[in-house]
């Protein structure tokens, strides 16, 4: 009997054909016993096996993906620029939830980037040519067409966080009108009267929402909501540092600042520092998403801790799910999830 892993005359692997020949069965018969189908009898099943442990033959697993119309790949798409990617610790803790789910698994992840028309055609076509078995898009705008792209191919796809109310595809998010409300909250808690808030970007449902949750929390203690103190951000640091000086420009008594990411919240930390302002004494500031940059803040940063690698697992297993459950998208669309994460207030010396 040959042992495990006997190359084949040619010195090479044993292929599918030597087998077959070692089983007395057709080729196509050893494809359906490696590939599970039933359509074998138990007897047949077992001469293969034992051809296949004889010669210690190894799937081609591109061969068996390609006969189960599988590729063993799920695509991480973020359409942002790969400088913003790298700049953000919200994706690298994705990132690292995401590879977490899927460590137990055969399944390989892509990283890919379309932060500009020439990278979304060309992801498109790649898409249409189903090389992956399903898609995560993380950070999605609004008017982004991936996501309706991935539904007319009826690709696997679940976002982190809804383009609107009435999303159509599976999605994962944090509670971002609780947590404003909590990041507002604990500024009034703590005697402040003017707070203002610099948004992140308003085509983003997550950011909208945010601000949703500030205006609430000042309803609900008797203030009116004074649009003089929202100042449109972009999730950037530059871009926290812009808004910053706009909202000292024109309100310079205010007292406090909730910020809607703590990259944000660096940049108008910068700002305040330049225009003499010292935290939290003379403005208090609140961050969102309790990543490193708020606790290496100095002072450390209040921030909201949304649970960005549990998103980045939850969505894996949606996806997952999704995959294995590969029915036409009509007959599956009332089953779309639509899951929402706590929020969490995480209280430091900035506030």
């Amino acid at each position: 009997m040959a042992g495990h892993g006997t190359r084949n005359r040619s010195g090479g692997r044993p292929t599918l054909e030597e087998v077959a020949a070692r089983a007395g069965v057709g080729r196509g018969t050893v494809s359906r016993v490696i590939n599970g189908s039933p359509r074998v009898s138990d007897a047949t099943r077992a001469a293969v096996e034992a051809a296949v442990a004889e010669l210690g033959y190894v799937p081609n697993t591109a061969a068996r993906a390609l006969a189960a119309n599988r590729t063993d790949a799920i695509a991480l798409v973020v359409p942002e620029p790969e400088t913003r990617f790298f700049a953000e610790p919200y994706f690298s803790d994705m990132l690292r939830g995401v590879g977490a789910e899927l460590s137990d698994t055969e399944m390989q992840l892509l990283l890919i980037f379309a932060g500009n028309d020439r990278e979304r055609q060309r992801l498109a076509e790649y898409l249409a040519a189903h090389r992956v078995d399903g898609v995560l898009l993380v950070s999605v705008h609004a008017d982004d067409p991936l996501p309706d792209l991935l539904a007319q191919l009826e690709i696997p796809a679940v976002i982190s966080g809804p383009r609107s109310a009435a999303e159509t595809l599976t999605s994962v998010d944090s509670d971002n009108y609780g947590g404003a409300r909590s990041a507002v909250e604990h500024l009034l808690s703590r005697g402040r009267g003017r707070v203002a808030h610099i948004t992140g970007r308003l085509d983003v449902y997550g950011a909208q929402r945010r601000i949703d949750g500030y205006r609430a929390a000042l309803r609900d203690a008797g203030h009116a909501p004074d649009e003089g103190l929202i100042e449109a951000g972009d999730f950037t640091e530059e871009g926290g540092s812009r808004a910053m000086a706009k909202l000292l420009a024109r309100r310079p008594d205010l007292d406090a600042v909730f910020a809607a990411s703590d990259v944000t919240a660096a940049g108008a930390r910068q700002a305040l520092r330049e225009a003499g302002r010292r935290i939290p004494e003379d403005v208090a500031l609140v961050g969102y998403d309790d990543s490193a940059i708020a606790r290496h803040m100095e002072p450390p940063l209040t921030s909201v801790r949304q649970p960005i690698q549990e998103m980045g697992r939850t969505m894996i297993d949606l996806l997952l799910n999704e995959i294995a459950d590969r029915r036409p998208s009509a007959s599956r669309g009332l089953e779309r999830r639509q899951v929402v994460l706590a929020t969490e207030l995480v209280a430091r010396a900035s506030s």
